[in-house]
Parts: C-alpha cells; sequence; structure tokens
C-alpha cells in the first residue's frame, strides 16, 4: 500500500458527471481521495454523503476530493441520482489505479475470502507526494477526521 511520503501514483479515470478525472491536473490543490467497495451499499452511501455535505469546508481548505471504485460510470451516476451526492466518482472498473495505491486485496466476511476494495482514504500534497493515509477505514466519524487532518 502507498505510505505517506510516496509518490501518489497519477491517473486518468471517467467519472461523474460524465467527464474524466487526472489526478494530476487537480494539482496544485491538496486531494482526497477515497477508495470505497460499492456504490448503494449502506457504508459505502454513508461515506460518500459525509465528504458530499463537508465538500465546502474542503473547499476553504483548498482540498478537492474524489471517490473511486470499480462501479461503472452508469452506476456512478444511478448512485448520485438517488443520494444527495456531489464530490466526483471515478470508475476504476479495470482496478488498475486500486492496484496501484494497495487497496484491492483479500477481505473476509462471515467466513469467506475474497477480493475487493479496502475502504482507504489518501490525503496527497500539492506537490502529489501522500501526506497521510486511513486504511482500513470505518465510516463513523471519518469525514470528520479527515477534514480534522487537513484543517488542524
Amino acid at each position: 500500500m502507498i505510505q505517506p511520503g510516496d509518490t501518489a501514483p497519477d491517473f486518468t479515470l471517467p467519472a461523474t458527471p460524465d467527464t474524466t478525472v487526472t489526478l494530476s491536473e487537480l494539482r496544485p490543490s491538496r486531494v482526497v481521495l477515497f477508495f470505497y467497495p460499492k456504490d448503494m451499499t449502506p457504508g459505502c452511501t454513508d461515506e460518500a454523503i459525509g465528504f458530499s455535505a463537508a465538500e465546502a469546508d474542503f473547499a476553504k481548505a483548498g482540498v478537492r476530493i474524489v471517490g473511486v471504485s470499480k462501479d461503472s460510470l452508469k452506476r456512478h451516476q444511478n448512485f448520485i441520482a438517488k443520494h444527495p451526492v456531489s464530490v466526483p466518482l471515478a470508475s476504476d472498473a479495470e482496478s488498475d489505479t486500486c492496484e496501484r495505491y494497495g487497496v484491492w486485496g483479500e477481505k473476509k466476511m462471515m467466513g469467506r475470502s475474497y477480493l475487493g476494495i479496502i475502504r482507504s482514504t489518501f490525503l496527497i500534497g500539492p506537490d502529489g507526494t501522500v501526506e497521510k493515509v486511513w486504511s482500513p477505514v470505518r465510516v463513523k466519524g471519518h469525514v470528520a477526521e479527515v477534514l480534522a487532518a487537513v484543517t488542524g
């Protein structure tokens, strides 16, 4: 997994609303990059809504927010249509970006092992260096914790 001090791998992914997001093009802003398992699930919905609700506070601190999952752009659009999500959601359908950040890995649920996205958040500085990593993430209180790190 990418660690603080590492250079954040650049990427270009299709994103909502009907555009692409390229990490390096967000500079010189700091970026909160959050990886989440799946649209329309309770934890992922709470996380995306939480980051959206705090988007103005992050913007005041000069920080942009981008969410990433393997869901298709169409699924992201359906998710946004159903929930108050305003932050861009990028589609990493091939999981290349997830793998480069080290968030694609083995997970366990009810005794079963499977591969999936390990919920993780990266704070990336204006020069593209990772400043802080949260992994694995517990959704409750996470957005407030990230905002405190940004404004702290």
